[in-house]
């Protein structure tokens, strides 16, 4: 008797800045659908990594403190597991689309090591011949700013008039690089409902994705 052929599972990769508004997305997706979503996105991931490697997978570009105590010290100690963090990350995700589960993964990707490491491209590799959509969250570095300084800055009081620091900037050149991706969104004009109702919308009537094909067929030259 031949076993039942599980489908594969969906996959949907929010890529952005911290406080962009992924998460929000993520969540309303899962409200949104009628089907089974897994949210196995960075926060979790670095939830289940010890407090003395962290942020791992979440580690911000090169120049950007991570700590008020010895910045340098931290990177220089999480940034070599930074790319194997990632691999078996995704290849969790690999792992629950394969099972017929999918699964919604809020990231926010960058090549801005002391040396490049290629983690994005290495990434799509891994989830060769599986439904991915790549999707591009958007959000203006004025409005990032702010919600930063109504959420993780809170209690430091920062003037409402203080512009964005360069680090914030960087963090959205860095994590939109090479910008190849399946739909974008700008979270400043949408509700994470109407930003999650539009993603569900694109998986469902199309085009089909070909970000991560693009990108894992991409080579060293490519990337520059």
């Amino acid at each position: 008797m031949m076993e039942h052929e599980t489908r594969l599972g969906h996959v949907i990769i929010l890529n952005g800045t911290p406080r962009s508004g992924k998460s929000s997305i993520a969540a309303a997706i899962q409200d949104a659908s009628n089907e089974l979503w897994m949210n196995l996105g960075a926060d979790r991931y670095i939830r289940i990594t010890p407090e003395e490697y962290r942020p791992g997978v979440g580690l911000r570009p090169a120049g950007i403190e991570q700590m008020e105590e010895k910045p340098f010290a931290l990177r220089k100690k999480i940034e070599p597991l930074v790319p194997v963090m990632y691999a078996a990350m995704y290849d969790s995700i690999a792992a629950h689309s394969r099972q017929g589960l999918n699964v919604v993964t809020d990231v926010g990707h960058h090549d801005d090591y002391a040396r490049p490491q290629g983690i994005l491209y290495d990434c799509a590799r891994r989830m060769e011949g599986l439904p991915v959509l790549f999707v591009g969250v958007r959000c203006p570095v004025e409005i990032v700013w702010e919600r930063r300084r109504n959420t993780w800055l809170k209690e430091q009081k920062i003037p409402d008039d203080t512009p964005p620091p360069d680090s914030v900037h960087q963090w959205n050149r860095e994590v939109h690089r090479p910008g190849i991706y399946d739909l974008e969104i700008d979270t400043s004009t949408m509700s994470p409902e109407a930003c999650g109702q539009e993603i569900l919308k694109h998986l469902k009537q199309g085009p089909q994705p070909t970000a991560f094909k693009r990108l894992a067929a991409m080579s060293a030259r490519d990337r520059k």
